[in-house]
């Protein structure tokens, strides 16, 4: 991921940030091969000569190289140094207070929760809820800046996006801010890059990234309640999955099932991957999922259950058709 960063950045913060990380490279590289080239310069002119076993003349200062040699780092370190700067203020731009986040992001063990604010100058239906709440599959507009916010509901975590430029810290109790600028439509993946526990590598990080145009059919679609079971199969699943424990822990809209300890599975069949990517949204791994978690992702929340495999199957087809 840090390659394809460097080598192809996709927002405005990326590219700030890695034209200065480039030059800072081309400037230890041209540093590296003058201290190479010096190191092999003075051990070939000054090496002791075959037969010869004088000391050599003394060699006093030379009040040019000394001055060349502390001058140059320290003008170097101060125009990086102003370079950061720059780069910070360009990048991450004070907030305004009044301003409202485009994008809320909380940090879960192990999963993201995603919240679209309503008249945070994204469009929403007049009947949407006061948030859009999704999980895990993070979609946004290209061409216009935006303004996440960051929230932790247990640990730190980190959110990272190598492509999209740079990193911000989850912390709990806080709310950390950060701009992005999405230059071009396209899937960005990242991953969360403060340890948080036994599954933090299977933390990642999917930003699915639209015109604007299809971004807001996207938030129309999601801010719709959950349909309606299709046949009998989903039917039994949506019942267990009301009477069971499932809704004390997960969101389906338009529902009973109003917890908020697990992700929004309102769309979940919209979703290419569950579990933060660790496997792909389909009815086989939905049931596997639901039938032994803990081998799965262990450590996860998720409990065991003892469903049967009919009511496995039931609610797992139920889910699938959440789309």
């Amino acid at each position: 991921m840090f390659l394809q960063a460097v080598e192809d950045p996709q927002s405005f913060q990326a590219e700030h940030i890695n034209r200065l990380f480039n030059q800072f490279n081309i400037a230890a590289a041209c540093i590296l091969l003058l201290v190479v080239f010096l190191v092999i310069y003075v051990t070939t002119k000054y090496r002791r000569r075959h037969g010869d076993d004088s000391e050599g003349a003394p060699i006093e200062g030379n009040r040019r190289v000394e001055i060349l040699m502390i001058g140059f780092p320290t003008v170097l370190l101060a125009w990086f140094f102003y370079k950061t700067l720059a780069v910070s203020s360009a990048v991450m731009p004070p907030v305004n207070p009044t301003r409202q986040p485009d994008i809320i992001i909380t940090g879960h063990q192990f999963w993201w929760e995603v919240s679209y604010p309503r008249n945070a100058g994204t469009p929403n239906p007049a009947n949407s809820p006061n948030y859009v709440i999704t999980a895990n599959e993070v979609h946004l507009p290209v061409g216009r800046p935006l303004l996440m916010e960051l929230r932790s509901a247990d640990v730190i975590h980190d959110w990272w996006v190598p492509q999209l430029g740079n990193k911000m810290d989850l912390v709990p109790g806080n709310k950390n801010y950060l701009w992005l600028n999405i230059r071009r439509p396209g899937d960005y993946i990242g991953a969360c890059s403060e340890f948080c526990g036994q599954q933090h590598a299977w933390m990642r990080i999917h930003v699915v990234a639209q015109e604007p145009a299809d971004f807001a059919r996207w938030l129309d679609s999601n801010a719709r309640n959950a349909n309606p079971p299709a046949d009998a199969l989903a039917r039994a699943g949506e019942t267990l999955f009301q009477t069971r424990t499932c809704a004390g822990c997960h969101r389906i809209r338009g529902t009973p099932a109003d917890g908020a300890a697990g992700p929004d599975l309102t769309h979940v069949g919209n979703r290419s991957t569950i579990l933060t990517g660790l496997l792909s949204t389909n009815e086989e791994n939905l049931a596997s999922w639901i039938d032994h978690p803990q081998e799965i992702k262990q450590g996860s929340y998720m409990p065991s259950f003892m469903f049967s495999k009919d009511s496995i199957k039931a609610i797992a087809h139920y889910l699938e058709q959440l789309k």
